[in-house]
């Protein structure tokens, strides 16, 4: 029988369903943004390695599809690696080469004047096509007006006290340099004059001298004990008979982005995807929609504290990009989709190199606060910006257009300036993406948002 008392349970029940989803994520505004700035890194600029490197000056000697090795230069045709297989979309830009490129941006965090620090990842795009790529980090200045970019200071990631337990490709070398076969560092803070990075491969959290030299490195605690791992952790290796494999961290879904408290005293490194769940056989979900963990590390204590919050994402298919910090409560995380280049030229009935196969759609900034979590742990979403749909009335890039968008499938940098503005920027994926124009790579791109709005929203 369907009594009053049911009736008022059903719509209790409907009513908190509706009250969770509104607090974290679907109650989110949409706010404004203009664009206050432009400046960009053609994507074929280099920079010199170290004099006591010199056996890896060169790079991409690896990055053909068959993994062989490949000696004579621009034998490698770059193509988008969204491109559809049977319509490839070249992007101007072939490998090997003899130099190392200056590319990838995947972290940034503002000094507070005018100036940021950037690091590039692992190189071409996994383990096994990188081991010719140095990891580095650079101190950049934009120059809005100009359009340019200086390169202030670089530092060569090197780990010549052997604090990383496994093997690296230099190990028998006197500085051994770090390379994207050991590690993909993916998010970047300074803390004094060190340096935390987030990588990928385990996933796993490096602190440096300010030089570069590494000084520690953690593993990633999951639940009861167990540490989270992905494919590419050094303990994974395949069995020597077919069977299972079990892992809890998608390929390259580990640190993707790496806050640190207005305070400095703890880091919030983040998951780029959501972690499996082996008993549900899925990845970890609330009411069907995909969420990601956010971890807690103590900068005193050098070690994780156990605390960790949930951020859910709007679409099984999404991932984050980079997440900073605001004030003590609130957060900037980008939230995008898996596609590339103007949705006015994708692919109609069929796909060809002459038009985008899988368009931009989805690229948000949203701003997040850890004070109005609910008692799951979920952070509530405030609101958000979307980088497809950026006002520019002064045209600040040049194009002729009054709107700009930013329709990269890799959006790994965003950090607020000043009360009023935000930073953007693109890893470019040399070689192997082309979301600005067709045909050509993309740069290193970085926009300054003026969004005042957004930044003070509650």
């Amino acid at each position: 029988m369907f009594t009053h008392k049911k009736f008022i349970f059903i719509v209790g029940a409907i009513i908190s369903i509706f009250i969770i989803g509104m607090g974290v994520g679907e109650g989110a505004t949409k706010h404004e943004s203009k664009l206050a700035g432009f400046a960009m890194i053609p994507y074929d600029s280099y920079y010199e390695t170290p004099k006591d490197s010199p056996f890896q000056q060169g790079s991409g000697f690896f990055a053909a599809p068959d993994r062989k090795r490949r000696h004579q230069y621009a034998s490698i045709v770059g193509t988008s690696f969204l491109s559809d297989r049977k319509a490839p979309r070249i992007v101007s830009f072939d490998l090997p080469i003899p130099k190392q490129p200056l590319q990838g941006f995947s972290g940034i965090i503002s000094m507070g004047d005018g100036t940021f620090w950037v690091l590039s990842d692992n190189g071409f795009g996994d383990r096994l096509n990188s081991p010719d790529f140095h990891l580095t980090a650079f101190h950049i200045k934009p120059y809005w007006k100009s359009g340019k970019v200086a390169i202030l200071k670089q530092i060569f990631l090197h780990d010549s006290d052997f604090i990383i337990p496994f093997r690296l490709v230099n190990e028998y070398t006197e500085k051994r340099y770090l390379t994207g076969v050991d590690l993909d560092i993916e998010s970047i803070q300074k803390v004094g004059d060190y340096f935390y990075f987030g990588d990928e491969f385990g996933p796993y959290l490096i602190k440096t001298d300010s030089k570069g030299k590494v000084v520690g490195f953690w593993e990633t605690p999951g639940d009861g004990g167990v540490i989270l791992k992905s494919p590419d952790h050094f303990q994974k290796v395949l069995p020597s008979v077919p069977g299972k494999v079990e892992f809890a961290v998608r390929r390259s879904r580990g640190f993707e982005g790496m806050a640190q408290s207005v305070d400095g005293r703890y880091l919030y490194p983040m998951l780029e995807g959501p972690i499996w769940d082996a008993k549900k056989g899925d990845w970890e979900k609330r009411e069907g929609k995909a969420h990601i963990r956010i971890l807690e590390f103590d900068i005193k204590k050098d070690k994780y504290t156990g605390r960790q919050w949930k951020y859910l994402l709007e679409d099984d298919k999404n991932n984050i990009g980079d997440f900073n910090m605001i004030d003590a409560h609130t957060g900037l995380i980008i939230e995008r989709d898996g596609g590339e280049g103007d949705p006015r030229l994708a692919c109609k009935d069929v796909v060809t190199p002459e038009c985008f196969n899988v368009p931009a759609k989805f690229k948000r900034v949203y701003k997040i606060d850890f004070s109005k979590a609910d008692a799951e742990g979920f952070v509530k979403k405030v609101g958000y910006i979307d980088l497809m749909d950026i006002k520019d009335p002064d045209d600040r890039n040049k194009d002729g257009e009054r709107i700009f968008t930013f329709p990269f499938v890799t959006i790994e940098s965003v950090a607020m300036v000043d009360k009023k503005h935000i930073i953007v920027a693109n890893d470019n994926n040399i070689a192997f993406s082309s979301g600005r124009k067709l045909g050509v790579n993309d740069d290193n791109e970085f926009i300054l948002l003026h969004v005042p709005e957004f930044l003070h929203a509650r």
